[in-house]
């Protein structure tokens, strides 16, 4: 009976499920999938509808006692307001897809360097002056740079695999030109159409690529104000930079959009969940495909077959990166290479932006403290806008991290807040080194001129017939220096400076002429000592300062150390001397 009635109750249910229309349960199927999508997606669609379409509001982290805050900031109109993402782009996905595939970038047109690095390596450099944007409206533009010009220069470092051609960088690029400012796009080796020319490939803590294309800009325009701006990995490369250099770096100010800040926190996250993996697979196949550019060399230093299988980021870094650069295992390369590391040595006034919905880049890794404790940082978050999205309009036709960034720099460059490069003391002088061994009369500059340097001791014949001898080797025929990339050609007004030079030293007595008197022999030997003993006199000068009252004990206990030794020494030469004496003979009788 029970049988009977249970069998009954279900053919009851399922008459009563067949009475409901088809299309009830296409409209129920449609919810459950748009509320799964919903929930997939991370769409905030229905929380900007209930904000009033208002945005979520930009929070800032900083020293409470931190001037480039109150100075600079402060005055950063975006960064007090709110951010409202594009309605039909109201996801982190949505907004990190359409950035890849379209990003709606505006029309930019480079002008391109290329650099040679110091290891052979080739970078290219894509410029957009101001005047080529003025040369847009009909204005005529020569597309160069005077050596004085004043203008401040922005350096870009892109992300990962990531050149000039991204529509991010062309929004950065078009922005910053459009108001007044010369930009210059620095491309990963192997990116941008240029082949590897030597062994080094870049990598997420490769900090000297950027390092000597700033130091390069920096002699060649000394008039114009440098800033940076480091996107995704390009952020994590650029802030691990600032933090090595520290004071002696000829930057402004900077900006980092997006940084992964821990390398290893990231990997962990974007193997964590569904949605994370389908990125990882999708910049493991980006990292293969910029391998496949480059297959002959990256298959002479690392298992070409490895890394063609490799299905993750993880396993690309195991088999290419950690091969190539030597790193030990993955790991050791995501610890020592994470900006994290390096926030406290951040000299240069830094604006950072990160979304807290950032698909790749966790909020989890973000050095929320580090940050605050350091005066020179100003940490900006957004409660959405994905990795490098942050679309805004109707037709999102803008990113909002642009914005802010112009502000930063243009409040930064109007502002006494702006970093100037400070110069590294040298170490001690050794005592041995003398101030003829300090340097060469004809001085090779990093742009390849070539300038005649005086030494401020001149008194001796050393320094006088080296001088003579590099002045006469380069008489008669021009100079070609290549460095960098450039080639200089030295003209005669260069061999003239010498020749100058060299003409102001002739009247400087030889240490090998005659000498008329005693008087003479005994003032020159007195300057060479005094010129011997000066360097050892500077160096003990400079210690007692550094160490103060500690070099008085330590000459102390050498000398109450040494004095019975000394005073056994003495004895022991002069003893035939004492002994043939007369008072020594007395004594010795009586």
């Amino acid at each position: 009976m029970a049988t009977a009635g249970e069998n009954s109750a279900a053919e009851l249910l399922l008459r009563a499920a067949a009475l409901v229309p088809l299309d009830r349960y296409a409209l129920a199927a449609l919810v459950l999938a748009a509320a799964f999508l919903y929930r997939f997606l991370e769409l905030h669609v229905l929380g900007d509808l209930l904000r009033g379409l208002r945005g979520g509001r930009v929070a800032l982290t900083f020293h409470p006692d931190s001037q480039v805050y109150h100075r600079v900031a402060s005055k950063c109109r975006s960064l007090h307001g709110r951010y409202l993402a594009t309605p039909w782009l109201a996801s982190p996905h949505l907004q990190t897809l359409f950035l890849g595939i379209w990003g709606r970038p505006p029309s930019v047109t480079y002008r391109r360097q290329l650099y040679t690095v110091r290891d052979g390596g080739t970078i290219a450099l894509d410029w957009l002056l101001a005047s080529d944007w003025e040369a847009a409206d009909g204005s005529s533009c020569d597309g160069t740079i005077s050596s004085d010009d004043s203008t401040p220069i922005v350096v870009v470092v892109p992300g990962l695999t990531s050149d000039s051609t991204a529509a991010y960088v062309k929004h950065l690029v078009f922005s910053m030109a459009s108001n007044g400012w010369n930009v210059v796009v620095g491309n990963h080796r192997g990116l941008g159409g240029i082949s590897i020319t030597s062994d080094c490939f870049y990598n997420g803590g490769w900090t000297e690529d950027i390092r000597e294309v700033v130091n390069y800009l920096h002699q060649k325009y000394p008039e114009a104000p440098l800033f940076t701006v480091g996107t995704s990995l390009g952020a994590n490369i650029l802030v691990k930079y600032l933090g090595e250099e520290g004071e002696s770096i000829p930057i402004a100010g900077a900006a980092s959009i997006c940084s992964p800040w821990d390398l290893l926190v990231t990997s962990r996250f974007i193997s964590r969940k569904l949605v994370q993996r389908c990125y990882d697979k999708a910049l493991a196949i980006g990292l293969k495909g910029y391998a496949k550019l480059h297959q002959p060399v990256l298959a002479r230093l690392a298992n070409w077959e490895a890394i063609t299988s490799s299905r993750s980021t993880r396993e690309f870094d195991h088999h290419a990166t950690c091969v190539v650069a030597k790193y030990e295992t993955v790991d050791t390369f995501y610890r020592k290479c994470s900006c994290a590391n390096y926030i406290g040595n951040v000299s240069v006034p830094l604006l950072c932006i990160s979304a807290l919905d950032d698909p790749l880049c966790t909020r989890e890794a973000i050095p929320w403290d580090e940050c605050r404790a350091n005066k020179n940082i100003v940490l900006a978050t957004t409660p959405n806008g994905g990795h490098l999205g942050f679309f805004q309009g109707l037709t999102a036709g803008r990113l909002w991290w642009v914005e802010p960034v112009s502000e930063f720099f243009s409040a930064l460059h109007d502002s006494p807040c702006m970093h100037r490069q400070k110069t590294q003391e040298h170490g001690l002088q050794s005592p041995l080194e003398s101030s003829i061994d300090k340097g060469p009369y004809v001085n090779l500059m990093e742009d390849g001129m070539v300038a005649a340097v005086t030494n401020e001791d001149t008194n001796t014949h050393e320094s006088l017939d080296k001088h003579n001898q590099a002045v006469s080797e380069m008489e008669g025929s021009d100079v070609n220096v290549q460095q960098n990339g450039i080639t200089s050609v030295l003209q005669d007004e260069s061999h003239s400076a010498v020749k100058n030079t060299s003409g102001t030293e002739d009247n400087v007595p030889s240490a090998q002429g005659p000498v008329g008197s005693q008087e003479q022999r005994e003032e020159l030997s007195t300057d060479k000592i005094r010129d011997a003993i000066a360097p050892v006199k500077k160096s003990i000068n400079q210690l007692i300062r550094s160490q103060g009252r500690s070099v008085w004990w330590l000459a102390y206990i050498a000398v109450v150390t040494s004095w019975p030794l000394l005073g056994a020494i003495g004895f022991f030469l002069y003893r035939k001397k004492f002994r043939n004496s007369s008072p020594a003979k007395r004594l010795l009788r009586g």
